[in-house]
């Protein structure tokens, strides 16, 4: 009964935003210590959203963000839900810690405030099923932003394997890493976090094995793995390091596939790659923009058309969703019930890499 009163309630605010389509999307901001809230700040100027208010209790944070990107000094509120209730935004979107998320989901969405977390939702399944519970009762949208979602590869990959370029899954591999998050110049804030087990859940482990798993389960239509096995390891020797893995290997098995997810703070460069192994040939992504495909028999790769995506950030994403005018398949990857599977997996992974033992997901 609760999922058709979510659905209701959704049906009612697109209709009712659909009355004012050219109407900027009224957001807050939860906290601005990760890092990625430069890329809303920055594009203001584009008119879709409009920044009503911000939450950030750091004074310290907060002066310098209202310095760089000339705020008003005003939006910013020391507190979440009275800066919610004052401002009266129809989507807030979590730019602090990982553990902050369902903090912000418990305020806004008994407020019928949609959300946007930046990935992922959570590194605990238990807090990703609470904070979905939430959504669904109070019919809110609750999305998961990853960079990887608005690569045009990303998407041409898809397409490519749905024509049947290379037959069924039978393994892929996704590279996700840089050099770690003080080498690149992280904000202290956002570093401190970061390396923070109980903020973070854990280092490279979550922060990069999260894109292999959200783009796993959008590749096996929404369907988790029967296991997880994880090893992490600890490379770096500077000691901010040291509560945390720098380095990550998942491995997830299906009933006739398999994924490896290479997750590293360790990598001499920046990387978010995919090769996908089928079973008549391979599709590789080597950045966002290119799509590989060679084929069993053939000598050399061919470099297939990668058509532009109708959104290319979160944010013109996230507005028209709002409006009503783009879909949120359940199998999309800044899906909930993506965004619940990915939580199970990066669970069930810091729980193998602390035991040592492989985690089987459907004995739980």
């Amino acid at each position: 009964m609760y999922r058709l009163i979510a659905l209701l309630m959704i049906m009612f605010a697109a209709t009712a935003a659909a009355a004012a389509p050219d109407r900027p999307v009224r957001v807050a901001i939860a906290r601005l210590t990760h890092g990625h809230v430069g890329g809303l700040l920055g594009r203001r100027a584009i008119g879709d959203v409009e920044i009503v208010g911000i939450y950030e209790p750091d004074r310290a944070v907060a002066t310098r963000y209202v310095r760089e990107y000339h705020l008003d000094p005003a939006l910013v509120h020391d507190r979440l839900a009275p800066m919610l209730d004052e401002v009266r935004p129809e989507a807030v979107l979590a730019f602090g810690s990982v553990a902050e998320h369902r903090a912000v989901v418990e305020a806004a969405a008994p407020r019928r405030i949609h959300v946007m977390v930046e990935k992922p939702l959570s590194f605990a399944a238990a807090d990703a099923k609470a904070m979905a519970a939430l959504a669904r009762r109070y019919g809110v949208r609750l999305l998961t932003n990853y960079e990887t979602s608005w690569y045009p590869s990303r998407s041409a990959l898809g397409q490519a394997l749905a024509a049947g370029s290379v037959g069924a899954i039978r393994k892929v591999v996704f590279r996700d890493g840089h050099y770690g998050p003080k080498e690149i110049g992280v904000p202290p804030e956002f570093l401190a976090w970061l390396v923070d087990p109980s903020a973070n859940g854990g280092g490279a482990i979550v922060d990069f094995g999260c894109y292999g798993a959200n783009l796993m389960t959008w590749l096996m239509q929404g369907k988790p793995p029967i296991s997880v096995t994880a090893v992490t390891q600890r490379l770096k020797s500077d000691p901010v390091y040291a509560r945390v893995d720098d380095e990550a290997t998942i491995v997830l098995t299906y009933p006739d596939a398999t994924a490896v997810l290479q997750a590293s703070w360790n990598w001499p460069d920046h990387r978010k790659d995919i090769q996908l192994f089928g079973e008549t040939g391979v599709l590789s992504t080597p950045d966002g923009k290119t799509l590989v495909l060679r084929r069993r028999g053939e000598s050399t790769d061919r470099v297939l058309a990668t058509p532009a995506r109708a959104f290319t950030d979160p944010f013109a994403f996230l507005a028209s969703a709002v409006r009503g005018r783009a879909k949120v398949d359940e199998t999309d990857p800044t899906s909930l019930d993506n965004a619940l599977v990915v939580a199970r997996i990066l669970d069930a992974a810091r729980r193998s890499a602390k035991t040592g033992r492989t985690i089987t997901l459907d004995q739980e």
